[in-house]
Parts: C-alpha cells; sequence; structure tokens
C-alpha cells in the first residue's frame, strides 16, 4: 500500500494498492471480476477476461503497474498505467494509461458512485509516486461519460485530443432503423445483392451467444473460422492478421473464450451453403456493447458480405438488455458510418500533478500543443 487518503467521519479510508501489471495476483480475481458487473461505464478492455490475455500476450512496458483501489475491503477501480517516452511528438516522459492496438477504450473499470474518490485516490498516487513523471495522460475515455466528468470535477483535465466514431442507439426497432437511416435507393441496392448471393446457394445468419446452449468447440470452431478468413484477406497478406503473430492470435482464442466464459461474448456468421463469408465478434456488457473485430471473404466482396453481417446485427436493438453498441471503428470508416447514425465522442485527456517540475512540463506541453493547433488552423 502507498498513498492512503485521510478517513471522513464514518466511512472506510481510501487506498491504492500498486503491483508489477505482470503480477497482478490471483487472489484479485473475484473482487475484478465483480467490480466489472458494478462498473459506472461498461469497460470490456479492461476487465479480467480481456486484460488478463493482453498482459500474457501482448508486450506492455517493463514498468507497466496495475493500480487498484479500495475504500476498506470494497474494491472501487482499477486501471493499468505505464510510462511514455513521447507525448505526441514531444520527447518527454509521462505517465499514461495502458492500451495496445486491439483494446479500442481506455475507459478504467471504476464502480459506480465511487468515481470522484477513485480518481482523487489514483491522482495522490500519482502525485506523491516517484516513478511517475511529467503528468498523467488518459487516452480513450468517453467524451460524455460519468468518469469523465468526475475527473474534472476533480482536478484540471484537458481534452487535448477529441474524435467520433459511430455509435447505434435507438429505441426503434432493428428493421424501422433501417427503413430510416439506410436511403431507399441504397436498400434497394442491398436487396439486389442479397437476391445475387442467394442465387449462389443456401445463405444463412447465426448467432452464436453465451446465453444460449453452445459447447465450447463450437465456439472454438467459429473462432478459428474467424482467424482464417482474416488471414485469407489483404490483411494476411499484409501480415497484420491476427494468425500471422503466434502471440497476437493466441491473445484473440484466449480472451474471445474468457467473453464466452462470462456470458459476454456474441458472434455473428453469414454462410453460403454452410462456409463462412463474414463473422463478427461483439462484446455484450448491458446496458451495452462492443463491436470488437469483424472478417469477411474477400472473394464475395462483390455481395458486400461485410455489410450484410453489419445488418443483421442491427437486431441488437430489438433485444431487452442492451440499450447501444459502440463500433470501435476508426472515426471515418465508410462502411460502418453509412448504416449506423448516432456518434460517440472519444477523448484523450492530460492532467498535471503536483510538483514544480512536473508543473512546468505539463504547461511546457500544453503552451506547446495550443501553439500547434494555432498553425494547423491558420495553414
Amino acid at each position: 500500500m502507498s498513498y492512503v487518503a485521510p478517513p471522513r467521519p464514518e466511512t472506510a479510508a481510501v487506498a491504492v494498492e500498486t503491483v508489477p501489471l505482470a503480477e497482478i495476483p490471483d487472489s484479485w480475481a473475484q473482487a475484478w471480476d465483480d467490480l466489472a458487473e458494478q462498473a459506472s461505464e461498461p469497460a470490456p478492455f479492461a476487465e479480467r477476461w480481456f486484460l488478463e490475455p493482453s498482459i500474457r500476450n501482448l508486450p506492455a512496458p517493463i514498468a507497466a503497474r496495475m493500480l487498484a483501489v479500495r475504500q476498506g475491503p470494497l474494491l472501487i477501480g482499477m486501471i493499468a498505467v505505464c510510462t511514455g517516452n513521447k507525448y505526441g511528438r514531444t520527447p518527454i516522459r509521462h505517465v499514461q494509461n495502458w492500451q495496445h492496438y486491439h483494446a479500442f477504450l481506455g475507459t478504467p473499470l471504476v464502480r459506480a458512485g465511487f468515481e470522484r474518490q477513485f480518481w482523487a485516490a489514483i491522482l495522490g498516487e500519482l502525485d506523491t509516486a516517484k516513478w511517475a513523471p511529467s503528468f498523467f495522460h488518459v487516452c480513450g475515455l468517453v467524451g460524455q461519460g460519468a468518469l469523465l466528468s468526475a475527473l474534472k470535477a476533480e482536478r484540471r483535465a484537458d481534452i487535448v485530443h477529441r474524435s467520433e466514431r459511430a455509435f447505434l442507439k435507438s429505441n426503434l426497432s432493428s428493421q424501422a432503423y433501417y427503413e430510416l437511416n439506410i436511403r431507399k435507393k441504397k436498400r434497394k441496392e442491398i436487396k439486389r445483392l442479397q437476391l445475387r448471393l442467394a442465387e449462389l446457394g443456401e445463405v444463412a445468419f447465426d448467432r452464436l451467444s453465451a446465453h444460449g446452449p453452445v459447447e465450447n468447440w463450437i465456439v472454438e470452431t467459429w473462432i478459428a473460422e474467424f482467424l482464417e478468413l482474416e488471414a485469407s484477406g489483404w490483411k494476411g497478406r499484409a501480415g497484420s492478421a491476427l494468425r500471422n503473430d503466434p502471440a497476437t492470435k493466441t491473445f484473440f482464442e484466449q480472451s474471445i473464450a474468457g467473453a464466452f466464459a462470462m456470458g459476454k461474448l456474441e458472434i455473428l456468421r453469414l454462410t453460403l451453403d454452410g462456409r463462412p463469408l463474414a463473422l463478427l465478434v461483439n462484446f455484450i456488457t448491458p446496458p451495452g456493447s462492443y463491436s470488437f473485430k469483424i472478417a469477411f471473404d474477400e472473394n464475395y466482396a462483390r455481395y458486400s458480405p461485410g455489410v450484410l453481417i453489419q445488418l443483421e446485427n442491427l437486431k441488437i436493438l430489438d433485444g431487452t438488455d442492451v440499450e447501444w453498441m459502440d463500433s470501435c471503428a476508426i472515426e471515418d470508416h465508410s462502411m460502418i458510418n453509412s448504416i449506423w447514425a448516432e456518434r460517440r465522442e472519444i477523448v484523450r485527456i492530460t492532467v498535471p500533478l503536483k510538483g514544480v517540475g512536473r508543473t512546468l512540463a505539463f504547461y511546457a506541453c500544453r503552451a506547446l500543443e495550443t501553439i500547434s493547433a494555432g498553425v494547423r488552423r491558420l495553414l
């Protein structure tokens, strides 16, 4: 234990425990899983079933740490942090939350109702930690989320980057949403593609859900089909498919199996005569959900299998326990942006830490960012 906040009347003290990221105790597992179920904001990429395979298989900085915040015995939040050597193009060391290429959100796990206590404890820990240089940079927070509001209420927190990505949220049925947001001419084109594909054989959509009677071998089969389909396309030729790197392949297999075991996996599959043409992997974290990965057979690109499976994915609106889905897509993803009408803001935040040297580093970097933004506007 290190930072301990002074206890308030009739409340337990809030304390932070810091451990190396690769040495998280097994004894944390139950509390970690319970925290995920009570999270202020759904954060699948910080849950145990996703983060443990990430730590085992994907490279993290040597000095990466997990900070766990407790109020008495109650775990109220967790965040993985590391030291970054560059801040944008500026070679300055700083503390930041740890994300890897396949983690599409940086939201930490924080128990609902404890948002300010969590940030106060984390900032207090970083203020006094000798290993924490300069300032605190947080990537991948939801722009209108409770966690960002709590962080801003606790200390100055500058939004230094904004992006928007496709977001699905509506009270409409999937069919009504489709008709409202897809132009009639485009719907006719999609219908034509569906009919042309059906001329080649039997077209079917399957939906694998952790809530159904599904055997583990079926999940393993669908995972293998996804990896093969992705590797058969441009990602495989470029060497960036999950299957191209044994470590990345293992991470994917383990995280998907973990999501299934925790009841948080959904996979959609489009087949032609039983042969997969497209697969879409979703993480279900009520009240939200996340569209994690998609793969499709490029030999059938003329039939737009990626579009067809995304249209099937709209049926998430017809369920009762999921209110929205985050696309996890890049900001200008033309295909998903043409189907989903809503947008979600994702931001990066920079927070000053206490200490003369840290304060100077924060203001120097913010001044450089302001000048750079001004120059870009002028150009």
